[in-house]
């Protein structure tokens, strides 16, 4: 099954944060509740945990994009194996 994993809700008075670097790659397995990217706003670094284990399999949104709360910004599928 595809999940999309997207930007958290921001904290209040906050419209957008950047993503800093993914700590996983298109193709590597991630546990449920790793981290998968920091995201930075002008107050705060939040972690974006993985929603599901599984195969990160694409990355929409890289390093340095500037995103909003409930944007696409990569999908895991939770029935893959590494290196499928």
């Amino acid at each position: 099954m595809l999940i999309e994993v997207q930007v958290p809700q921001l904290p209040e008075s906050v419209s957008e944060a950047t993503l800093m670097s993914w700590h996983k790659k298109v193709g590597e397995f991630v546990k449920r509740d790793e981290n998968l990217i920091d995201l930075e706003t002008d107050k705060v670094v939040l972690e974006l945990p993985a929603p599901q284990a599984g195969v990160l399999v694409e990355i929409v949104e890289q390093d340095g994009a500037t995103v909003t709360s409930g944007q696409l910004i990569a999908k895991i599928d939770t029935a893959a194996k590494a290196g499928d």
